[in-house]
């Protein structure tokens, strides 16, 4: 290479160097499902027809009633299998189920129910099941007991255990790192609820997932504007920074999935359709801006 060839590289590797990077690709394409809570008093059936005419492809398990216990021990030997069935024929796929634990009781009719529920799950080929953690401080280690047992019987079945945030032993990053620490199993994480940090602790929802976005395997889409204030609203009326909250799980390297847990209740099962609707649209917006 002569003297002038050798410049003429220099430059261009200096041009190159003070080239601006590429940015970041925006969006991210995270499961959005919604879950049943917005239209328990109009019966399952009705429940799964208008989750799918919302434009949903994914629902989760989470507000048993009385007709419809989903997970929890109880119900008769055909429930488990007519439930699938129905939920096959509404073209829905169920990914996650709420968990009912009590830790007033012996540790080892706990843990009993516990495997129960989680065979339930199994049996509706589940993903997921969802704890609510605990609200009384005599009962934390009774939980965290529960919960590492559950973790690993679970993980046997290839179901993943979350814990939502909802006051007490899980109202935000405190209360979350110690209950992650005490339970001590990989298969325990954490199904994020902004909405819920709001409501119960007033707390801001981005400072209070940085410390525990690594441990975050789903999150619950809702929106509150104030301490015990109202959940069943639209998104973008309260104080959740749905666009700030998703850039700090996607820097977390989150993958979703996101579930709608709510919105408003309309006079009607349709009217309420029409609000699950807005809040898929107003996450898809979010979601192609992250």
């Amino acid at each position: 290479m002569n003297r002038r060839e050798f410049m003429q590289g220099v430059a261009l590797t200096s041009a190159a160097l003070t080239l601006p990077l590429p940015a970041a690709a925006k969006g991210v394409k995270w499961e959005v499902g919604c879950f049943n809570r917005p239209w328990t008093k109009w019966g399952y059936d009705v429940t799964l027809r208008e989750i799918k005419a919302a434009g949903y492809q994914v629902t989760g398990l989470l507000s048993a009633t009385r007709e419809e216990p989903f997970l929890r021990p109880g119900p008769t030997a055909d429930y488990l299998p007519n439930l699938k069935k129905r939920l096959a024929a509404s073209g829905l796929r169920a990914n996650m189920g709420a968990l009912r634990s009590r830790h007033n009781i012996p540790l080892e009719d706990s843990i009993k129910e516990m495997r129960q529920q989680v065979d339930a799950a199994h049996e509706l080929s589940l993903q997921f099941i969802l704890s609510f953690g605990v609200d009384k401080v005599e009962e934390y280690d009774h939980y965290y007991k529960v919960m590492r047992e559950t973790a690993a019987y679970a993980a046997e079945r290839g179901i993943r255990l979350a814990m939502k945030p909802h006051g007490g032993g899980s109202s935000a990053s405190t209360e979350i790192l110690a209950a992650i620490k005490a339970v001590g199993h990989k298969n325990f994480s954490i199904w994020y609820d902004a909405g819920n940090i709001i409501h119960y602790t007033g707390k801001d929802p981005i400072e209070e997932l940085k410390p525990i976005v690594r441990h975050v395997s789903g999150f619950c889409a809702k929106d509150c504007a104030e301490v015990k204030g109202d959940v069943m609203i639209q998104f973008g009326a309260g104080k959740v920074d749905f666009a700030g909250v998703f850039k700090t799980l996607k820097a977390g390297g989150f993958k979703g999935p996101v579930m709608v847990e709510c919105c408003k209740i309309g006079a009607t099962a349709e009217e309420t359709t029409a609000g699950a609707r807005a809040n898929r649209e107003f996450l898809a917006k979010m979601l192609a801006q992250v």
